[in-house]
């Protein structure tokens, strides 16, 4: 039975290999104990880096088409109350006009309390 290991935390290469132990990426060179993977991966982080939480408010940073509809979440669209989840729209949200959707984090901005 091979174990997998995660992804690269800075370039999420799949091709990181373990010496001794430490995890290396191949491709960007960084370098990174298994320990800190699994405390990061439990941290959300809008596009400029802040730290998001439940609840907190973010502002759209771009134009986001609605799969499946003829629908545009506009730049600057204030989400209030978000719930984070895990997986690759790791942001829960309702949106006026639009309703309930999933969001990516790297195409938030939070807004200061």
């Amino acid at each position: 039975m091979t174990e997998t290991l995660p992804p690269c935390p800075e370039c999420s290469s799949a091709y990181a290999y373990q010496v001794d132990a430490l995890l290396i990426c191949p491709e960007c060179g960084h370098e990174w104990s298994p320990e800190t993977v699994s405390e990061a991966a439990s941290e959300v982080r809008d596009s400029v880096g802040n730290l998001l939480q439940d609840g907190d408010t973010v502002t759209v940073i771009k134009d986001l088409k609605v799969k499946g509809s003829s629908l545009v979440v506009k730049v600057g669209t204030k989400v209030r109350g978000i719930r984070l989840v895990s997986g690759d729209h790791d942001i829960d949200c309702k949106i006026s006009g639009i309703g309930q959707m999933g969001l990516k984090s790297q195409f938030v901005k939070k807004v200061p309390d």
